[in-house]
């Protein structure tokens, strides 16, 4: 018994979902073939996983490209895969912070147009839109409802050099949370 669940524990994987970076201990998945990802797939489809096989998914500036329609399957189908105790670790543009900032004084002319394609994308190619603008409610709203119970909003998750600590105006514009299935 001790031999299956030692064998089934070195199966368990950690996914960086849109991922890019190579790094030791992390699977890089990404709709779009590109150098260093190791699994084609979109975040709404993780059926090529098992249930309870991943150990901790990473998702910065991923969610906010799902339809509004298929989120919340979406983060049933993360749940799903992560194993008891699995970390998903979700970082997207904070709404509340961008919009607090688009009608600032501090917003000139050309920070609120970087500040509006934040919002919706910066639309360079067809995976470029965003579909869904988070802020802490919506998000913890929909994880609950995907089955998670622990929820946490951090400054930052320290592992990746990505958007999830992007700092254009000198403040953290990403809503960073780590839910614990």
């Amino acid at each position: 018994m001790g031999i299956l669940l030692a064998k089934k524990e070195r199966r368990l994987m950690k996914i960086n979902i849109g991922g890019e970076i190579k790094k030791d201990g992390w699977k890089n998945l990404n709709v779009q073939k590109k150098p260093y990802v190791d699994i084609i797939g979109n975040i709404e489809d993780l059926s090529q996983f098992e249930d309870e096989s991943i150990e901790e998914i990473y998702a910065s500036h991923i969610v906010e490209h799902v339809n509004q329609k298929t989120i919340l399957n979406t983060f049933k189908g993360i749940f799903r895969v992560l194993k008891k105790e699995g970390k998903f670790y979700i970082s997207v543009p904070d709404m509340d912070v961008l919009c607090n900032f688009f009608i600032s004084s501090l917003a000139d002319k050309k920070k609120k147009f970087h500040t509006m394609r934040m919002i919706f994308g910066g639309q360079v190619d067809k995976y470029d839109y965003h579909y869904f603008g988070w802020n802490y409610e919506f998000m913890n709203d929909y994880l609950r409802a995907a089955g998670f119970l622990k929820m946490k909003k951090v400054g930052s998750f320290g592992l990746f050099n990505d958007g999830s600590d992007y700092k254009p105006y000198g403040f953290p514009i990403s809503l960073n949370v780590i839910a614990v299935k």
